[in-house]
């Protein structure tokens, strides 16, 4: 088998799959309505819609601060007593994390909101993954909120 075969091979089973995962998503109605608020807001693609609806069934119904750490994006601290260490984010749903990345990465360039906000952290000299990470949960927050408002993705007029 040559690399061209194995290629159109991958990418016909690619195919298949994001087929099949449309399919199941648009068999159940309530599935088929939040992939549809989730796929109304900029940065968030056909894979972190599916990632989020099958990765996150509680979305919509917890809150943002569980949203965020349920992913992995709450930023926690590393101290005691007096000493304080820098925060970082862990645990959480590690692929869904990784995903949000990408989609965080998208955002921070076509959504105007997150946008605004990732260049409010640039001005301020954050470092580039701090911002990402940032816009990441930003963005899952907005995901979870508008789930649970059963609201699509609308642009603040201002």
């Amino acid at each position: 088998m040559t690399l061209s075969d194995l290629k159109r091979l991958l990418d016909t089973r690619i195919a298949e799959m994001e087929e099949r995962i449309a399919r199941e998503i648009a068999s159940d109605g309530t599935l088929a309505e939040t992939a549809c608020i989730l796929r109304s807001i900029p940065g968030i693609g056909p894979v972190a819609r599916a990632m989020l609806l099958a990765e996150m069934p509680e979305l919509g119904a917890i809150s943002g601060a569980q949203t965020a750490a349920l992913t992995g994006l709450a930023p926690i601290a590393h101290g005691s007593g007096v000493l304080r260490g820098k925060r970082a984010i862990a645990g959480g749903r590690r692929a869904l994390r990784h995903v949000m990345f990408q989609a965080a990465l998208v955002a921070a360039h076509h959504n105007p909101t997150l946008k605004a906000f990732a260049q409010r952290l640039r001005k301020a000299g954050k470092p580039h993954k701090v911002i990402i990470t940032a816009v990441a949960r930003k963005l899952v927050t907005i995901a979870n909120a508008l789930c649970r408002s059963r609201k699509s993705w609308a642009v603040q007029a201002g």
